[in-house]
Parts: structure tokens; sequence; C-alpha cells
């Protein structure tokens, strides 16, 4: 599937031509090596060329953003550099982002050093992304002990690279980590692996970060956690299609995606369509909405916005408006993202957070879309009825925990649901609905729980068990 990640991102030609298109040698490794990281990567068998075998992969629970008890909400195309000020910072964070990618025209040291104060002082994270140190070591080249290949680095040289990009912008509190590649191929996957294991090894408190791309082939996000053994399974696609219509195919990419970030016991992120381009349409607020909650029913334990600035005419794809225009306004967008980020996403976020995807199944449609799991009667609830919804059902951590947490999501986003759940009154022994505004679950009787549903709306339940 086509994406239009694509077309924000820099040629190689014009990085390759940047950076002078000469490979480092691995007398840089030995010229760097007056820092503790460079001594260390020399005792490690850097300097001889040889990645580290045994490199630790941190829990996502000691990362920037993946861990902690807040719910990441970030965004990709910020503020182009003349447009980059600390009102323009304030700007994201008062709508209830958490963190920036960098981009639109942001390929420069000086300006990531730049935008890494903004959003230090903002309260912000930022994750680099075009940095040519790190894309010469996991984009443009590839990580081989073969000094002979085409286009490609040594362990060593690739090492001294990430020192570089380290040593520049880790001063910074506001530095979450760099983004490594956004949509790879799986061919890319071994190289990768590479770049994330020096990562590691180098600066094991910064997030390594990649973005994959949307696809129906199980296989490419299976290898790519087994392969990379990345931190988190980041995926774009955009279901809000021209003319009224939806894409087909995006519950079973985010089942599958689903299924990766399980298998890997580690966090899933999506990116949420905020404008139109070629051949999708501009969403409206319940639209956002209705990404965000089908998401979070899905297991999504970070979302991400494309994009926040409107990508200029030149750009191509047909670009609308997104949360801000290209010449700086706020559109409508930008206040139903600061309304949902903070009066919504956030509050529940935190309450899914810590938790484990059981199950997502759909209530009351027919016929199921593609890769959509219909519901089953468990323990705790005997049945959904009236609307149709997608129910994400969430467990503890804690195995000894009977409990169980329910999204109930409505399917549509543009009619209301209405739906009942039905508990069965032997097994549950007490019932909860959270209330967003007052962060706190407010109990109710245990028997059938009555669900109504703005278009796009969900709300969540936690059925604690006798």
């Amino acid at each position: 599937m086509e994406s239009p990640h694509q077309i924000l991102g820099p040629s190689r030609r014009s990085l390759l031509l940047g950076a002078g298109a000469t490979a480092l040698t691995a007398a840089t490794v030995t010229a760097s090596a007056g820092t503790a990281a460079a001594a260390t990567a020399a005792a490690t068998g850097a300097a001889a060329g040889v990645l580290p075998a045994d490199v630790a992969v941190p829990s996502p629970d000691t990362l920037p953003l993946t861990g902690g008890p807040e719910f990441p909400i970030g965004l990709f195309w910020p503020p182009h550099p003349y447009a980059s000020t600390a009102a323009r910072f304030a700007e994201i964070r008062n709508a209830g982002f958490d963190f920036v990618i960098s981009g639109n025209y942001a390929g420069d040291g000086n300006i990531f050093q730049y935008q890494l104060g903004l959003a230090r002082d903002a309260g912000l994270k930022l994750l680099i992304s075009d940095d040519i140190q790190i894309r010469n070591m996991s984009r443009w080249f590839s990580i081989s002990d073969t000094t002979t290949d085409f286009l490609s680095v040594t362990p060593a040289e690739a090492q001294a690279l990430y020192i570089r990009a380290r040593d520049a912008y880790g001063p910074y509190s506001s530095l979450a980590g760099f983004n490594f590649y956004d949509e790879p191929g799986a061919g890319w996957f071994g190289t990768l692996a590479k770049a994330l294991a020096i990562s590691r090894e180098l600066a094991p408190q910064l997030l390594p970060y990649v973005n994959l791309l949307p696809s129906d082939d199980p296989a490419y996000y299976r290898n790519f956690v087994d392969v990379v053994q990345p931190s988190l399974v980041s995926f774009d696609r955009y279901p809000l299609l021209s003319e009224g219509r939806e894409d087909a195919n995006y519950f079973h990419n985010w089942a599958i995606v689903r299924d990766a970030a399980l298998h890997g016991d580690i966090p899933a992120w999506v990116f949420i369509q905020t404008l139109a381009y070629n051949n999708h349409r501009e969403p409206t607020a319940a639209e956002l909405l209705w990404q965000i909650n089908i998401s979070l029913a899905y297991g999504a334990k970070g979302i991400q916005y494309f994009t926040y600035w409107t990508p200029e005419a030149a750009r191509g794809e047909g670009f609308g408006p997104a949360l801000i225009t290209v010449d700086g306004q706020r559109t409508s967008r930008y206040y139903a993202a600061q309304q949902i980020n903070t009066g919504w996403l956030h509050p529940v976020g935190r309450e899914l957070k810590p938790l484990v995807s059981e199950t997502v199944e759909h209530a009351n449609e027919t016929p199921l879309p593609n890769g959509a799991v219909g519901f089953t009667p468990t323990n705790l609830v005997s049945g959904v009825t009236g609307s149709a919804v997608v129910v994400g059902t969430f467990r503890s951590r804690d195995t000894a925990s009977t409990d169980r947490w329910l999204l109930v999501s409505n399917r549509s986003h543009s009619s209301r649901a209405k739906a009942v759940v039905v508990v069965n009154q032997q097994a549950v022994g007490s019932v909860g609905v959270f209330q967003a505004a007052r962060q706190k679950y407010v109990s109710q009787r245990v028997g059938p729980v009555q669900v109504s549903l703005a278009p796009g709306a969900a709300t969540l339940i936690k059925l604690g068990a006798k």
C-alpha cells in the first residue's frame, strides 16, 4: 500500500551529497576515544569493527515515552525551522502533545539543537529524524563487516557516526531518541538490527524508533520484531478514503500489528490521519476521535498525528490543511485534537498503558470487516447487544488478577451508538465506568451496563471479578 510518508522524506542523493558521500574510517573512533562512550566502544571491540554480541535490550518500561505512566501523544511534520519558536512549541504542548518527531526541512545539527532547546522549555520530547549521522548508519548505507560491500559502513564506522549524533544532542534533556528509518522494507531489517544494537550499547537510555509501512502481510511485522528486536512497533495506515469510504483492510492491518506487538511484548503505536491527500478525505473531529478509539481498542500504547503542520503544495500528494495550515493558522482540527488529547486520550491512556491487550472483538457487526473477530461470550461478559461496537478487553500484567477492563468503541464515526454490555452477575463483583473528566471510575450496580456513544466515542469499563 502506498504511503504518503515517503513524499515527505529527503532524497537519498541529496543527503549523500550533503555528507560528502565519504565513509568514515575506524580512525574516527580512535579520535573520539577521549570520551567515555568511545572508550566503552573500543573496549567492546568497536575499534576492531565488531558489534557486541550480547547487547542488552532495555525494557520499554525504562525508555523515554514508552516508559512511565503517561500515554505518549506525538506528531509528525512540526513547524518548519523559520516557524520554530517558543510560542509555536508552547502551542504544541497546549494541544496536549508530549513529543515531536522532527521534519519539515529540519535536517541540520544546529536546527536540531535549537529545536531541542525549544522542546525542553515547552516540556516536550523530541525524536530526531534526518540527522545525517543516523541516516548514514541506518538508511543510506548498510552495516557490514565486509569493507568491499557496495554502499556499506563497517560496525566501527557506524559506531563513530552514532557517537557524533549522541554527543551533539545528548546534553539536551528533551532528546527522546532517534528515528532510524521511516517505512523500511524487510530487506533492511538486518542493518536496523545492527543499528539498534549500536544505539543500545552506546546510549541505552534513548529510544531507538522505527516506523513501519502499512501492510497486510503478517510476516513483515513478525520478522521485524524477531530480527530487529525493536522497543516498539509503529505503523501508519490512513483509513478515511475519499467519497466517504473506509480502507477495507484497516482492521486487518491493526490485527496483525497487535499480534506482532504481543509476540514481542512491546508497545504498538500508530499514526492517525489529520488531513486530506490523494484519494483520502479531510477528517471530521469525530473521525479523529474514531481513529484513536479504534486504535486503543486494538491495543495502541501510543498515538501519533500525521500531520501537525500542513505540507506545502510542492510536496505533491494533494495535501489539504492539517492541524496547522501551511501559513501557520490553526484549523478546527487543532482544537479538536486539543480537546481529545487533554480531555480523553491522556486520562484514558494512563489507565490503558500498563494493561495487556487480551482480545479485540466486533460486536453486532455483519458482515465483519476483513481481519476482524466477532464477539464471543466470556466468564465475565455474557453478551453485547445493540449497535455495532468494537470491544477491546484488557488484563493486568499481574496474572493473579482476574479483573478485566473493556474499552467499548463506537464502530461508526458518523452515527451515535447505543449498546448494552451484559455482565455475568455470578462472576462479576463490581462494575466501574471511567469518567475522564474526574479521572476515576464511578461505581454502578452489578448488572447490564448501558453504553451511549457519540460518533467515534468510547467508554472504559472496569469489571472486578468475584
